[in-house]
Formats: structure tokens, C-alpha cells, sequence
């Protein structure tokens, strides 16, 4: 069974202007629940990661002001959300559930947190709307405990994972992948095992090309016995931010390839959401939700 990390406090309610993103996080589960794709069976609900574990990617320095509350106004404002209590719980069980899913993948081949891919989180900084890097974290929970000795990042957010990047830029047992925007956020990008800068208005075919060359890449070179997935669908043409032009249906072979990719050579593959603001929610859901689809018809 596919397990999927799901918590209410995803769709944990923020001030005026940053709202709108958080809706997806009640209507994902509700849509896919309403057709039939998934049962409450599926659904699994983590508690907070432990301390000892967000240390594993994290500086100690930089955990314990934003446990206490007292990081810096200029820290606060490269984050983007004003901070608050409930807000760090949320990164905790977003965190946690990561850690599950990827334990979960090991059991099952896949699994799925319904938020996360809080990529722009570094080792000492919060950015982007992300505190903690959850995708980091679960990493390093698999090669603390040894349950995983390569592991292969594949990040196809729009943005590129800045924060992962510097995490993992001299680490040898995790290889980040980034195809990314050129001319977008962050404008100081940090160094991945390999970063793709697309230009903008780069359509299907060409992303499509792009990615079947670099899952062979990982296939014969890096040859990783688990993956992580930033899946986010910010890269669709009607993203207000994303600058990139793939149609819904591309961002859906997106998935199958992926997803089949790891199915075809029996990696375990643990995958989370991402970003994604398109004017229209239904786009955003809707290509969230072929994600879940997409897995649901390969594990």
C-alpha cells in the first residue's frame, strides 16, 4: 500500500497574502479521498521529528533560534513568513513525515508526504517559506541508520534547491540533481552534483529531453539505492511565478518518469509536493494530484 503523510496542520491558516498556497494542503487529500484514488487507509499522520535528528542536517546554532523564537529580523524576512509557534510545529510534522515516508518506501517502493520539499532551507538559514529541510533531514536519517548508502535527490521544482545543494555539496553518498528556472528565485544559487538552468518559456519537449537524459545519468553513473522526489508544479505555464511553460500533461509525464524510473530499476522513492501558484487552484491540484495518481498506478 502506498502510504501518504498527511496532517490539518498542513493547511495551517497564515496572514493575509500568503493564505492562498495553503489551500492546496486541505484540498489534495479531499480530492483524492472524494474520487476514490485513496482510502483513510492511506492516510498516515506523523507527530514532531526529533532534535537529534534535525541536527543531523542542521547547525545547532541555527535550530535553537528557531525553536526559541529569536532569529533576526533579517532572518524572519529571508524566511517570508512572520514566525510563530505554530508555524515551527508545522515544519516538525512536515519533517517527521518525510522521515516516515522515506521509511515507508523502503517497506512498500513508495510513499508520499502531502507538503514538504522545503528545499530552500540550508544547513543555517530558513528561506523561501522553509524552515527546515525535510527532504535533508530524511536523508540523513537513512544513512545515520544505514538503511540507504546512495542516494540520488531529484528535484524538478521550479526553483532551484539552494538549500540542499549546500547541505549536501561535499557529501558523497548524496548526489542533488536540480532542473530549475535560469531566471528565478533564488538569484544566488548554491552548487548541486548537477544543476540544469532552464530559460525561460522552455516548453515540453525539451524539458521532457531533459530529464530522459539525466534519470539515464543516474541510472549508469550514480546508480543510487534510494530516492528522494521534490515534485513541485511551479514548472506549468500557468504558474504566476514559474516562467517555465509545461503543460499539465507534460508535468504529468514528468511523474510517470520519474516515478517509473524508480519502479522499473526497484529503487525506493519517497516524494514531496512542493511548490506550486498558479492563479487557478484547480491546476494546482489537480497536477498534485496526478502525482499521487501517478504512483498509485506504479507501487
Amino acid at each position: 500500500m502506498v502510504r501518504i503523510a498527511y496532517d490539518p496542520i498542513y493547511a495551517h491558516p497564515l496572514p493575509e497574502g500568503h493564505r492562498f498556497p495553503m489551500l492546496k494542503y486541505e484540498l489534495i487529500p479531499e480530492q483524492l479521498l472524494y474520487e476514490g484514488s485513496i482510502s483513510e487507509d492511506n492516510l498516515f499522520y506523523p507527530t514532531e521529528v526529533e532534535e537529534k535528528y534535525i541536527l543531523l542536517a542542521h547547525d545547532e546554532e541555527y535550530w535553537n533560534k528557531l525553536k526559541n523564537q529569536s532569529l533576526s529580523y533579517h532572518e524572519i524576512r529571508r524566511i517570508g513568513f512572520p514566525l510563530s509557534e505554530q508555524l515551527v510545529k508545522r515544519e516538525l510534522i512536515i519533517t517527521q513525515g518525510s522521515i516516515d515516508c522515506a521509511k515507508y518506501a523502503l517497506e512498500n517502493g513508495c510513499a508520499l508526504n502531502i507538503a514538504g520539499g522545503t528545499h530552500h532551507a540550508g544547513s543555517n538559514w530558513g528561506e523561501g517559506f522553509c524552515l527546515l529541510n525535510d527532504q535533508a533531514v530524511a536523508a540523513h536519517y537513512l544513512l545515520h541508520h544505514h538503511l540507504a548508502n546512495r542516494i540520488a535527490i531529484i528535484d524538478l521544482d521550479v526553483h532551484q534547491g539552494n538549500g540542499t545543494a549546500q547541505i549536501f555539496e561535499h557529501h558523497p553518498s548524496v548526489y542533488t540533481l536540480s532542473i530549475h528556472g535560469a531566471n528565478n528565485f533564488p538569484y544566488r544559487k548554491e552548487k548541486s552534483s548537477k544543476d540544469i538552468d532552464l530559460p525561460d518559456h522552455t516548453n515540453d519537449e525539451q524539458y521532457l529531453l531533459i530529464l530522459k537524459e539525466e534519470l539515464s545519468y543516474i541510472q549508469y553513473e550514480v546508480k543510487p539505492d534510494f530516492i528522494f522526489y521534490q515534485s513541485g508544479v511551479d514548472v506549468l505555464s500557468t504558474d504566476k511565478l514559474g516562467k517555465i511553460s509545461l503543460s499539465k500533461n507534460a508535468c504529468k509525464q514528468r511523474d510517470q518518469m520519474v516515478l517509473g524510473f524508480a519502479k522499473t530499476f526497484n529503487i525506493p522513492i519517497s516524494v514531496s509536493m512542493g511548490g506550486g501558484y498558479s492563479e487557478d487552484i484547480k491546476h494546482i491540484v489537480d497536477a498534485h494530484c496526478n502525482t499521487f495518481r501517478t504512483a498509485l498506478m506504479y507501487f
